[in-house]
């Protein structure tokens, strides 16, 4: 990399505002890049209110004002109903966004699926995908958009584990229509802005139609093969949550819950994790040191060959890459509950109805927090390491923990340590993604890096 090619910089953050919006420049700013409406003093405080219109709103930063949202009062905090509307045209009621004993129920029927050891059935399909992606890498030019190769791959690791692989569903489709559902129906409303009831039809949603139908219909149709077909001889998710159960309630998903909770877990399970992978590359094209490290360790462990479930514990690097990655750009950067009663979290009066946000981009970047927050250290997550369990929530906490966080973290690790073991990533001058939130974080102009086998 010549001199003066690359100025000595931290990796691109986003611009966070430091003086008060007015209820149309909140709109703008909201619908281009949710994150930029977040105050930098979020940044500096534990916590930061303030009252858009007739919105009165907290954004927390305390972890334990968040260890009560998230878990110790976790009814009072329910989401807010802005996101519930968001996302149920195209999620329905799945784990993501049921409440109380509806979640409850879903939550304990669909655990054992995410079982470790259900994991590692379904981990060779991810060394499959990470072979695939090396051999596609081998074939560019000398220079690829990573996300996009990230979304194919992790595309390929939902598909084959939910669908055993019959081809139902085309990975440029599916990432076509969250594309669509995103700009179609995800974007915040002036109504959200300023406070209008969610039960009056925001415009935008009323009339663009459910561009997510597609696939609610291929998956309704792969619900149905499969109920007549049986189960697999090494079961997939789809078998699995047909088997699973409550073991309380013994009630069992009917076929609208299975596709709404299969639709979570596709559109969720391959998004994230393919913008983890993405945005830990273009970390590794910016530090050319961690790459050497993370490439010494994967070379050490895999000697050539493609990584799998078992190396898993061999890889504490590569580890503490992917956390330090989800610190500096966690996939959901931003969620939003609405107060149910009155509380008061970290010595600050929260009333009925007041939005309370966790603005998990600035908590990973507090510096009342973390050390030098904006800047990429992957030691902070080595042994030893000290911080408050609530300062960190790429998945979230509390019983609603992200369901699938083992799963994410293993295919992170085994298509990470597979790529830098065989290529080398740099970055391309001026081709530095731009980091955007609508509904996930993702890097607006691709991961552009060059790209060398080794």
């Amino acid at each position: 990399m010549p001199d003066g090619h690359f100025p000595p910089e931290q990796p691109v953050k986003v611009p966070l505002v430091t003086r008060p919006l007015g209820i149309l420049e909140t709109l703008r700013t909201a619908r281009r890049n949710l994150l930029e409406i977040i105050p930098d003093l979020c940044t500096k405080q534990p916590i930061v209110s303030g009252k858009t219109a007739f919105v009165r709103w907290h954004m927390v930063m305390d972890p334990k004002a968040l260890k009560r949202i998230l878990k110790d009062n976790l009814d009072n905090y329910p989401k807010s109903d802005i996101t519930k509307n968001l996302l149920r045209p195209a999620i329905g009621d799945s784990l993501f966004i049921a409440e109380g004993a509806h979640w409850r129920w879903q939550r304990r029927a669909a655990a054992p699926v995410f079982s470790h050891r259900n994991i590692a059935a379904l981990a060779p399909i991810m060394s499959a995908s990470a072979e695939a992606v090396c051999t596609r890498l081998q074939d560019t030019n000398g220079q690829a958009d990573m996300f996009d190769e990230m979304v194919q791959a992790t595309f390929d690791v939902i598909s084959s584990v939910t669908f055993s692989g019959s081809g139902a569903m085309k990975s440029d489709a599916v990432h076509q229509s969250i594309n669509n559902f995103i700009d179609q129906s995800a974007r915040v409303s002036l109504f959200d802005i300023i406070g209008v009831p969610t039960w009056v039809p925001r415009l935008s949603r009323l009339f663009g139609g459910n561009p997510v139908a597609d696939m609610k219909a291929v998956a309704d149709s792969a619900i149905a093969r499969r109920r007549e077909s049986g189960a697999k001889e090494v079961p997939d998710l789809l078998d699995l949550l047909l088997e699973g159960m409550d073991p309380e309630t013994k009630k069992q998903m009917n076929n609208a819950e299975l596709r709404d909770n299969l639709l979570t877990f596709i559109v969720a399970g391959h998004e994230t994790t393919a913008l983890t992978l993405a945005w830990a590359l273009y970390l590794c094209a910016f530090d050319a040191d961690v790459q050497d490290q993370l490439r010494a360790e994967a070379q050490s462990v895999l000697q050539g060959r493609v990584a799998t479930a078992d190396d898993i514990g061999k890889l504490p690097y590569t580890e503490q890459v992917i956390k330090e990655t989800l610190r500096l750009y966690p996939p959901a950067s931003f969620i939003s509950r609405t107060a149910q009663a009155p509380d008061e979290l970290g010595g600050r009066e929260v009333r009925r109805k007041d939005t309370v946000m966790v603005p998990i981009y600035a908590l990973h970047r507090n510096e009342q927090l973390w050390e030098d927050p904006d800047s990429f250290h992957p030691e902070r997550f080595g042994d030893g390491a000290k911080y408050d369990r609530f300062a960190y929530l790429p998945f979230g906490d509390g019983p609603r923990v992200c369901i699938g966080a083992h799963f994410a973290m293993v295919e992170a690790q085994i298509i990470l340590a597979t790529l830098i073991s065989r290529f080398r990533f740099e970055r391309i001058a001026g081709q530095d993604p731009t980091p955007i939130m609508v509904l996930t974080l993702r890097p607006e102009g691709g991961v552009n890096l060059k790209v060398t086998p080794i």
